[in-house]
């Protein structure tokens, strides 16, 4: 099982990517280059696993932001927000390659060990991402961060700073390919 984060330790990034997204078309274009990174690093590393935090306020974008690296990442089909499920899941495959991208949001959760409790822990070690919204909501009982996504929203609705920090080895190597400009 994936090694448990601390409550009171935060991982210093390694590096961040700090980009202003002016309107939607901008952070769509953001997560398909982070899509794209992630696709190169996953295949170049069989069986690799990243765990990633999306953080912000309501409303901030992080089910939109993650509805966009989904897809990006080639699923074809809808993705639902994972409000009232805890997780929906999203086989993908990159290059011959059996990936899973499950998209938790702990929003509603009441108690931290929820999500161990539904069996989710096992997730964490499955070759592929796992996206937490609400990551605070689980008190350090989740597994270390490779990548932290922090989103603001601006003064208008499709307005958001996006902060994309590497938090491990791991996440740096995936985030090495993103283009920084």
């Amino acid at each position: 099982m994936a090694q448990t984060q601390a409550t009171t330790i935060k991982a210093e990034p390694l590096t961040s990517i700090e980009r202003y997204c002016r309107q939607e078309g901008d952070t769509a274009s953001l997560a398909k280059q982070l899509a794209t990174s992630f696709a190169y690093f996953l295949t170049q590393q069989p069986r690799s696993h990243l765990n990633i935090s999306l953080e912000g306020n309501l409303g901030a974008g992080k089910t939109t932001f993650t509805r966009y690296l989904i897809q990006a990442m080639g699923h074809q089909g809808k993705v639902k927000s994972p409000t009232y499920t805890l997780c929906e899941l999203y086989p993908l495959q990159l290059q011959q390659q059996d990936i899973t991208v499950h998209h938790f949001d702990l929003y509603r959760m009441r108690d931290p060990l929820e999500w161990q409790e539904a069996g989710f822990a096992e997730y964490f070690d499955v070759p592929g991402l796992c996206l937490i919204e609400w990551p605070e909501k689980a008190e350090g009982t989740l597994p270390a961060f490779d990548i932290q996504i922090q989103l603001s929203a601006g003064a208008d609705e499709n307005e958001r700073t996006i902060k994309i920090s590497a938090l491990s080895e791991s996440g740096l190597a995936a985030l090495k390919d993103i283009e920084l400009k």
